[in-house]
């Protein structure tokens, strides 16, 4: 489900990096960094600007997570390469379902996931647009959309109202640094993680009223 200071945003929410920084391998390649497929390089779609997350947080935000993943099921919002959900489903989730608008991108993910001989949904569809559709409530979230786009508020919004989290549920929300993360009330900050000008955090979802306005962020354990 990991990104630039005045160049265009980049899908999967992440900056323009040289093949250096991109902490995933070969360029052109994503690393499944934990679990059943470990150390398996899979290929990355050509299409400008996409990078997966890099390879320390995401080593950080799995071990977080590795008690929540074994049976869940896992929604990953502008997928771009697919890095966070792949990593889930080699880590135990029993199902995964990518959502990402750009065709060529979102057909890497379903090559990548019969290369894995895993089962795994992708949507191609607008985030926003699936959103609207008919929920299903998910126990892990990741939440990645391109840098500087204004999409997280309304994002975590409409999981919240539209009953796409179970109770209780895990979000990860990744941002550029200094972004400030607008989440609904009732989501707690659980951990945080910052690399260059990446910033995650992670939080525990917990059902609340309907109605709630979104929030600045508590200050959580870090």
């Amino acid at each position: 489900m990991s990104r630039h200071r005045s160049r265009p945003p980049s899908r999967r929410g992440r900056p323009s990096r040289s093949p250096a920084k991109r902490g995933a391998g070969a360029p052109g390649k994503l690393r499944i960094i934990g679990g059943q497929f470990r150390r398996r390089q899979l290929l990355v779609a050509d299409s400008p600007g996409l990078r997966p997350t890099p390879d320390r947080v995401r080593e950080t935000l799995f071990n977080w997570l590795a008690h929540e993943l074994a049976g869940a099921r896992v929604l990953d919002l502008y997928a771009g390469t697919g890095a966070l959900g792949l990593e889930s489903l080699s880590r135990g989730a029993r199902e995964t379902l990518f959502v990402e608008a750009v065709r060529p991108v979102a057909r890497a993910i379903e090559t990548n996931l019969a290369s894995l001989g895993v089962t795994g949904h992708v949507v191609e569809n607008d985030v926003m647009a699936f959103l609207a559709g008919q929920a299903r409530p998910f126990e892990v979230v990741f939440l990645d959309p391109p840098f500087r786009q204004q999409r997280v508020a309304p994002t975590c919004r409409a999981l919240e109202e539209a009953g796409w989290l179970s109770d209780p549920a895990w979000v990860y929300v990744e941002q550029e640094a200094g972004a400030p993360a607008e989440v609904p009330a009732n989501w707690t900050l659980h951990r945080e993680v910052a690399a260059g000008d990446t910033h995650g955090r992670l939080y525990k979802r917990l059902a609340s009223p309907p109605g709630d306005a979104c929030r600045a962020p508590d200050h959580g354990v870090r």
